[in-house]
Parts: C-alpha cells; sequence; structure tokens
C-alpha cells in the first residue's frame, strides 16, 4: 500500500499541470470517470446482510408512520436486527433503479456497507476490523407497501428484493482510508434535496458488534454488511406522497471517504 500511495502521489504531481493532464487524456492513460461504465464493487456477492432499525431518529420518524404497529418490535433490542438481499437485487453507479409495477411506494435509504476480506466465524467484537475487504456505500431502495404488508405477517422478502433495489459503489475503499468508521458523514439528496443526514456514529449497534453477532454463522470473502439507514426517508416524512420516489428522480447517497453513489429512477418497461 505505501508503494502505491508514492506511485499515486508521483501521479497526481504529473497531472497536476493542465498540459500534461490533456497530454494524459489524450493518450488514454487518464479516463473521465462520465465515460466509465461502473459495475457494483462486489459483482456476486454470496450473502447481504442488511441490518434494520439502527438510527434512533429513524424509529421515531417511523412511530408515525404506516409502520407504526410493527415499531414496538423493533425497539429495545440487544442484537443486530436484519434481513436478507439477494445479489440479484445490486445495480452499479449511474446504472436506472428501476420502478418496479408491484409498488406503488418506493422509498430510499442512504447506508454504510461493509465488505468481508476473510472467511471467518465467531469473531471477536475486538478482532472485527480486521476481517473488512472494504467500504462502500448502498441504496437499500424498498417497496414500504409490500414491506408493510409482509412484516405484519412476521415476515420481509419481496418488500426488500425486486430488482435493482440496492445500488452499490461507486467504488470498494480499503479500511486503511477510514480513520474511524464510526465516525463518518452520511447524506441521501433526491433531485438535489438533502433528505438524509447522519453520522455512523449514531448508530444503536456498532460494526464491530454487528460482525461479531453475525459470525456466529461462516462469513466469507465478498459478503456485504449493510449497517441501516438514518432518518429522512420518505415513508416517515410529512408528505411521503410527495418524496416517496417516482420516475425521474435523481438519487445521490455520499458518505465521506467513500464518495458519491448516484442513480436514476426509471419507469419499468418491462411486460
Amino acid at each position: 500500500m505505501e508503494a502505491l500511495r508514492a506511485l499515486l502521489a508521483r501521479v497526481s504531481r504529473l497531472i497536476s499541470a493542465p498540459e500534461e493532464r490533456a497530454n494524459w487524456s489524450r493518450s488514454r492513460l487518464l479516463l473521465d470517470p462520465q465515460g466509465i461504465q461502473f459495475l457494483p464493487p462486489v459483482p456476486r456477492p454470496g450473502k447481504i446482510i442488511s441490518v434494520g432499525a439502527n438510527y434512533p431518529k429513524h424509529l421515531t420518524e417511523l412511530d408515525d408512520s404506516s409502520f407504526s404497529s410493527i415499531i414496538p418490535g423493533l425497539k429495545d433490542k440487544d442484537f443486530p436486527i436484519a434481513f436478507a438481499k439477494m445479489p440479484s437485487t445490486l445495480t452499479a453507479h449511474g446504472a436506472p433503479i428501476v420502478y418496479p409495477k408491484w409498488t406503488t411506494e418506493l422509498d430510499y435509504e442512504g447506508e454504510f456497507c461493509l465488505v468481508i476480506g476473510k472467511r471467518c466465524k465467531n469473531v471477536p467484537a475486538e478482532d472485527a476490523l480486521s476481517v473488512i475487504a472494504g467500504y462502500t456505500i448502498i441504496n437499500d431502495v424498498s417497496m414500504r407497501d409490500i414491506q408493510v404488508a409482509e412484516m405484519k405477517r412476521g415476515m420481509l422478502l419481496m418488500g426488500k428484493n425486486l430488482d435493482t433495489t440496492m445500488p452499490a459503489g461507486p467504488y470498494l475503499v480499503t479500511p486503511d482510508e477510514i480513520a474511524d468508521p464510526m465516525n463518518v458523514r452520511l447524506r441521501t439528496l433526491v433531485n438535489g434535496e438533502e433528505r438524509q443526514s447522519a453520522s455512523t456514529s449514531e448508530m444503536i449497534i456498532d460494526i464491530p458488534s454487528i460482525i461479531a453477532y453475525w459470525s456466529r454463522m461462516t462469513l466469507e470473502p465478498g459478503d456485504m454488511i449493510t449497517t441501516g439507514s438514518p432518518a429522512g426517508v420518505a415513508i416517515g416524512s410529512a408528505d411521503p406522497a410527495r418524496n416517496l420516489l417516482k420516475p425521474g428522480d435523481v438519487v445521490e447517497v455520499e458518505i465521506e471517504g467513500l464518495g458519491r453513489l448516484r442513480n436514476r429512477v426509471e419507469a419499468d418497461q418491462g411486460i
């Protein structure tokens, strides 16, 4: 990593001059991000574990929403409750979120996500950060009407797992780039309007404890664990009809040190 940092610093110095930067661009040694097609940072994870109800203000905002009857069961937990996202939900930075025809309540949830780097089991909390390959951003796109109907019956699957409902990226950032994963800022914007703003320090259950709990089952390289969404989701707002996603909306999730994940919502043209 030290050698790579030195190389990066040298290249940065070289391209700081506009003339040199233009030469590198012409020779395609330097690429414009606008011309790159991104892929998900992990193409096909074995498991995606999505921790829910992990920010106090998010729980509070849902008290007066269609989730009000479900919220009591999510409070006062002593372990990180979660649901599964399937690999088929993954889509990339810059790719569309296709509005599923099965829902009328499409919502965003910006989240900090970690990726496991080695096969492990029963990891102590004090060693948990050592099994992480890197961090990325995800948007846990949710079908709220389906989700509520399922959760009232004690289950949750379809409401979180229709296609393109887990944009991820743009990058997988190595742990050495993030001094403290429990103290980074997260923002979600819809059409440029800030909807979510929080710090990972507000989590109810921290990242080491999340890994320690879920490593009771074997975790493998490439497994993804999302850590919950802060307050500011559309369904918990004063005007859900206005704030729920619609075709044409642009959703951006920005996390300090991880970049900005950007996706446009498009209507489902399928049969």
